[in-house]
């Protein structure tokens, strides 16, 4: 009866012999959510190519709340950013808005790579997953050409 009690726990928690990256002898080291998210945010808008993060509905709500007096004014850096984090592992998705003529299919794989990276590097978990969502792509926009075109009528 003992047996299937022991093959319900993870196959990744560490056991008291062996300590892991996040238990030691001094104790457990226990990383929120949030701090994931922000990491994982900051490192996907590092790669060049990824124009703005979240769904339309999050962007818009985004630009609201940035747009308010007393807000904070910069944007969340976890906005677009999902994660679930375990004790010793995490599985992360993105939802991004790439600038039109990148290659997606190379763009998503440096987002992985880069963020796999960075969250393993800076928190210890094992990063199981990293998917990367493509919601849109940003178009350049004629009214930003529009101040260095000259008006054709007077």
């Amino acid at each position: 009866m003992t047996q299937p009690e022991k093959s319900s726990t993870p196959a990744t928690s560490s056991s008291p012999s062996t300590p892991g990256r996040l238990q030691t002898d001094e104790g457990k080291i226990s990383i929120a959510q949030s701090v994931v998210q922000k990491i994982a945010g900051i490192a996907c808008r590092e790669i060049s190519g990824v124009h703005a993060m979240g769904s339309s509905t999050g962007r818009t709500f985004g630009a609201i709340r940035e747009a308010i007096p007393g807000s904070m004014g910069s944007p969340n850096v976890a906005q677009g950013v999902g994660v679930q984090v375990g004790e010793t592992q995490a599985a992360i998705d993105l939802d991004i808005v790439v600038e039109y003529g990148v290659s997606i299919a190379e763009l998503g794989r440096s987002i992985q790579r880069n963020v796999k990276q960075t969250v393993e590097r800076m928190t210890g978990l094992e990063v199981v997953e990293v998917n990367v969502n493509v919601n849109d792509v940003y178009l350049p926009n004629d009214q930003d050409d529009e101040p260095d075109t000259p008006s054709r009528v007077s």
